[in-house]
């Protein structure tokens, strides 16, 4: 039996006086593709920052690969949300790439043959060679990101932490990108923690998902934890899960929920945006 790679155990978090998810057990295990779903504020990337080393439990216990999180493990490959850059910008794709390479870590300096080497492997399994020495400003949002995911694979991770990575991507890239990060996983046996607000995209890759509003949360298959019943407890209101044209629609008060880009519901949302 696999051991986990991330364990969370009565994990809870707070931010100054807001207190987030609280007593969270988790097990991800290599080659796990899990969806973190839920409103803005709730705490979905704090979870990664726990995992990446840079926020601290208020109680319980967080293991990645057995050892409790430290800052640039590399263990970890971290995908952030997807942002643009200044057309302007004089860096190049690889060059974007190989920010992520720590020459230290690795045992030799950024100008050596072996660094090359290796930033050029990670663009050519994101398939991205065709591109990588054109300015980083000028590609579409749908390139940049494959970059992004290059940079995280750099240090061959066994954990993918995906922080938003479809945000403001068209359908075409949204497919592209998702398929990419699942390919990684199965070839590799790579855990994937996705933070999103759609589950579409990546519904048919997903063997799990988190479901997170305020201090409460659910975990399992898809098909257990996106239910009326389920969602309605988590809400503390109403709330309606129904299918449309293969895709899950989560509706709660007149409007929709968050397995959609940018909707946000006004009564759980924290003012201050994600936590």
């Amino acid at each position: 039996m696999q051991q986990p790679i991330i364990k969370l155990h009565q994990a809870g978090l707070r931010l100054g006086d807001r207190k987030l998810w609280q007593d969270l057990d988790l097990e991800v295990k290599p080659g796990e593709f899990i969806a973190v779903l839920g409103p803005n504020g709730s705490g979905k990337t704090s979870l990664l920052k726990v995992l990446l080393g840079l926020n601290q439990l208020a109680h319980g216990t967080a293991l990645v690969a057995g050892a409790p999180p430290q800052r640039g493990s590399s263990v970890i490959g971290y995908v952030p949300q997807q942002k643009g850059f200044d057309p302007d910008l004089p860096i190049r794709g690889r060059d974007l790439v190989r920010l992520g390479l720590d020459g230290h870590k690795y045992g030799f300096s950024l100008s050596s043959q072996g660094a090359d080497d290796k930033v050029g492997a990670a663009i050519k399994e994101v398939g991205a060679t065709s591109y990588a020495d054109a300015p980083v400003g000028l590609l579409s949002g749908g390139e940049q990101q494959r970059l992004r995911i290059a940079q995280a694979l750099l240090g061959d991770p066994q954990i993918l932490l995906c922080d938003e990575p479809l945000l403001s991507l068209d359908l075409s890239h949204q497919q592209a990108v998702s398929a990419l990060i699942d390919q990684r996983r199965r070839q590799h046996n790579t855990a994937v923690v996705f933070v999103t607000h759609d589950i579409n995209p990546v519904l048919a890759m997903v063997d799990r998902v988190l479901y997170i509003v305020g201090s409460k949360w659910v975990v399992g298959k898809p098909d257990e934890v996106l239910t009326t019943e389920n969602l309605t407890k988590l809400y503390r209101t109403p709330v309606d899960v129904v299918k449309v044209r293969g895709r899950i629609v989560v509706v709660g008060g007149g409007e929709e929920l968050p397995t959609e880009p940018h909707a946000h519901h006004h009564e759980h949302s924290a003012k201050q945006g994600e936590a």
